[in-house]
This record gives C-alpha cells, sequence and structure tokens, in this order.
C-alpha cells in the first residue's frame, strides 16, 4: 500500500487500498442515440485484493457506457462484492475513458492498456451494512482503471 501526497496545504493524501480486476462479456451495442454512442458491458466475475478487503465480484453488475463525439466513454457502473469473511458490498461508480488508439487496440485485440495509456478515472462509492467494512461507507475513493484481457483492472485510492 502507498500513500501519495496530493497538496500540502490541503492535506489530502491518496491512499492505496485494493485492485479489482473484472472479467466483462462483450458489449450489448444499443447504437447511437442523442447523448452519443451506448455500450453495456455485462461484468460476471472478479476479484478485489488488498491488505484490509479481499473479495469476489458478484455476476450481475455491469457498465453502461456512452461514448460521446468528444472521444470519451462516460461509465456509469454498478456492481456488488461477497468478501472472503461473508459480508456484501454495492458499488457505483461514475468516470471517464478515453478511446484513444491505446484503449481501442485493446479492445479489438484482447490486448491491454498500461494505467497511463489513457485517462480512466472513476470515483467509487460503496455501501454496507455489515460493520467490519463501514469504513467503506466513511469514505471518498479515487480509482484508475485500465483495459486487460477479457476485462478491466482498477486500483482503488482512499481520499484521506
Amino acid at each position: 500500500m502507498s500513500t501519495v501526497p496530493i497538496s500540502v496545504a490541503s492535506g489530502l493524501c491518496l491512499v492505496e487500498e485494493f485492485t479489482v480486476r473484472s472479467e466483462i462479456r462483450p458489449p450489448l451495442e444499443v447504437g447511437s442515440g442523442p447523448f452519443g454512442s451506448r455500450m453495456i458491458f455485462e461484468l460476471v466475475a472478479g476479484r478485489a485484493t488488498g491488505e484490509r478487503f479481499n473479495a469476489e465480484v458478484l455476476s450481475g453488475g455491469a457498465d453502461w457506457a456512452l461514448v460521446g463525439p468528444d472521444g470519451l466513454a462516460r461509465i456509469d457502473v454498478r456492481s456488488q462484492f461477497r468478501t472472503d469473511d461473508g459480508a456484501f458490498v454495492y458499488v457505483q461508480y461514475h468516470g471517464l475513458i478515453e478511446m484513444n488508439e491505446a484503449v481501442g487496440t485493446a479492445l479489438s485485440t484482447g490486448g491491454e492498456t498500461g494505467f497511463g495509456d489513457q485517462y480512466f478515472r472513476t470515483t467509487p462509492r460503496f455501501e454496507t451494512g455489515d460493520e467490519r467494512y463501514s469504513w467503506l461507507n466513511r469514505r471518498v475513493f479515487l480509482a484508475a482503471g485500465r483495459i486487460v484481457p477479457g476485462g478491466i483492472e482498477y486500483r482503488i485510492h482512499r481520499v484521506d
């Protein structure tokens, strides 16, 4: 786990909490509509790993992505986890993916991108009723993402 100071004056810092890797199905392409091109990516499996949070990504989640004429995908994701000790955690996040050449190549060939190959940022918001993980309810999180073969990977950071 690493801590990265953001601003000495504001006292903010990012603390890496865990990594999430999710398997996704090929997109359901709704097509171009009045707000852009809509694609729906179903999340079918995955894993979160970290010092304080280890969990299975449960099926039933999805990313409702909207690609605009500006080359950005605006993502709207809802998913759920079951921790290794039996707690259930819901997450919803919005974010932006720069649909550049690296992303296009990775998606079309089943390849991958690095975290620095595109702007891929999200703001996860967690919910749980399990007291062991209530810290997830009380913090703001930011994530950096990348494309991996068959899915996506996020590094989730807590804002302190």
